[in-house]
């Protein structure tokens, strides 16, 4: 196609909202670039943190890094839904790459911990909108009986990113310079080549129709979900070193409660103008999803976050092996994207893959619940591939049954408050789970003490061996405690010493891998429970432009 072609089509789409397949793939590369984006430096980030901190000679603070992104990202995402819809997307998905990018590159030559924390919390504003809004847009662009197919895409992306993270991060991380750069300010810099792609993507093919509306900015409302969730993400994040019950952490339990009170009661007031419209829940499909969602995001992000430690602690692996090994899990989840989201084209249903998704959780923790420290790495991955199975079938699935059960112009709210509440359930699951994880594990102390105890008596001379000189200065009980900061230790010492620790720790994850399942087993009760709504034959721009046009066939009548 000629350029003076792909300008004319390009300009009437711009008028009608209706696209080409070729168009259609070309919007999705830009977006898939800026999803690949936020994806991608979350698993990366995390996985060089370590030494990132060393470096910047601040690891007690290496928290705040990680907690200062959570928290813009998590809080600004209800913000892009509302302000998209008002404004139109395709600026404010611009606007999200270049904060994105700007935080990124400047993070990446930040001279102390506070530095990257601040500029961490830069990029995550940019992040909040890069995830919602390119399910929105896609919305927007694509019906949704032809909308799982397109978001199966999305899901190839998200679990490709979190197989290369780790890999990347990894990498970066063990280079000392590249190019008179440190290594590891590579992990923030290669989002500028990315970032510049995902921008001129957008810049040249998305245009979607914009009709602006007349609305207030919800600015009460915006003040009131960040004392609301702050909060509660800061207690989420560090309640096991405050302790959940201490006085720091119960008073911002009363914060984010006043929050929610005061965010309810504005938004009751606001209206539709309301950055999260109450009327959303008035629809049974829309809170019904939202809720699962929720319950999806606790199970889900809880349990996926035992399986690494597991494979680190008890297996032996490094990070950048242990993200391989989790290949499994990404095969299971693209397949049953893809396939699901075909299905649901040619068929116009999903309930069913509610249904299926959330059994097949449930089925993957009860599995994990049976394992025992030997498990050989086979064993694990026949799980993962489970769990990557009813993921795939879920995560699309409950964003179309949100979208397509509100109005068209509610769109862009309706997909941001099902990503937040499922980013929120996630967080809190993350924080309940590795509090249950590393309780039990300290519960176990005495126990482990005791074992190694008959293991020294039975062979005095390991004491002596320089790898096992840890236990000279520790109790063999408080050896537990350990593994919650530091767990190199156990590839060192003595495998006979070491096995009661691995033992504990698995005995643990099962813990955590049952409560997980009851969880999600909650959530698999209440998709029965799902109304499932007619899927819309028209994208979210044409269904726009019906509803405003009946408005304005009323308002032609009344005169």
């Amino acid at each position: 196609m000629a350029r003076a072609d792909r300008k004319a089509a390009a300009a009437e789409s711009a008028k009608t909202g209706v696209m080409t397949h070729r168009q259609i793939m070309l919007v999705l590369a830009g977006l898939m670039s800026g999803m690949f984006l936020s994806a991608l430096d979350q698993s990366v980030v995390g996985s060089a943190m370590r030494t990132i901190a060393d470096d910047l000679q601040g690891l007690e603070l290496q928290a705040w890094a990680t907690t200062a992104y959570l928290i813009t990202s998590t809080v600004t995402t209800p913000l892009y839904g509302k302000l998209g819809d008002i404004f139109g997307r395709r600026r404010l998905f611009i606007f999200a790459i270049a904060v994105f990018v700007i935080g990124s590159v400047a993070a990446a030559f930040s001279n102390s911990m506070y530095e990257l924390a601040a500029w961490r919390a830069f990029q995550g504003v940019g992040a909040g909108g890069l995830f919602t809004l390119s399910l929105t847009i896609l919305a927007d662009i694509v019906p949704p009986r032809e909308r799982a197919r397109y978001q199966g895409m999305f899901m190839a992306v998200f679990g490709t990113s979190s197989v290369l993270g780790p890999l990347i991060g990894g990498l970066f991380a063990d280079i000392d310079t590249f190019l008179f750069v440190e290594g590891w300010r590579w992990i923030f810099l290669i989002n500028l080549p990315i970032g510049i792609i995902a921008m001129l993507m957008v810049v040249s093919f998305l245009h979607v129709p914009h009709t602006p509306r007349k609305s207030k900015i919800d600015w009460l409302g915006s003040a009131a979900i960040i004392v609301a969730v702050v909060p509660l993400l800061l207690v989420a994040e560090s309640g096991r070193d405050w302790g959940w019950d201490s006085s720091l952490a119960i008073s911002m339990y009363a914060t984010g409660v006043i929050g929610i009170i005061a965010f309810i009661f504005i938004e009751r007031k606001m209206g539709d103008d309301a950055i999260l419209p109450l009327k959303l829940f008035k629809s049974r499909t829309f809170s019904m999803s939202t809720g699962i969602g929720v319950i999806v995001g606790v199970g889900m992000f809880g349990g996926m976050m035992t399986l690494p430690l597991i494979l680190q602690i008890v297996k032996g692996a490094s990070p950048t092996e242990a993200g391989l090994l989790m290949i499994p899990m990404t095969i299971g989840m693209m397949t049953a994207s893809m396939g699901s989201g075909i299905i649901t084209g040619r068929t116009g249903k999903y309930k069913i893959f509610m249904v299926l998704g959330t059994g097949m959780m449930t089925l993957s923790y009860l599995y994990f619940a049976q394992m025992k420290y030997d498990w050989e790495i086979w064993q694990i991955s026949i799980g993962m591939v489970v769990m990557g199975l009813g993921l795939g079938q879920l995560m699309q699935t409950l964003t179309i049954a949100a979208q397509n059960a509100v109005e068209a112009r509610d769109i862009g709210v309706a997909t941001s408050s099902s990503t937040f509440f499922r980013q929120m359930g996630g967080t809190g699951g993350v924080a309940v789970f590795l509090s249950i994880l590393f309780a039990t594990l300290a519960d176990k102390g005495s126990w482990i003490g005791e074992q190694i105890k008959s293991v020294l008596m039975t062979k005095p001379e390991l004491l002596t061996l320089p790898e096992n000189a840890i236990l000279k200065n520790t109790q063999p009980g408080g050896i537990a405690d350990m593994v919650a900061t530091d767990s190199s230790f156990l590839q060192s010492i003595s495998p006979e010493i070491s096995k009661p620790i691995l033992i504990a720790f698995t005995e643990a994850g099962v813990t955590v891998f049952s409560a997980a399942a009851a969880v999600i087993f909650v959530g698999f009760v209440l998709t029965w429970f799902v109304k499932e709504v007619p899927l819309r034959q028209m994208s979210g721009v044409a269904a726009k432009a019906e509803e405003e046009a009946q408005e304005a066939a009323k308002l032609a009548g009344m005169h």
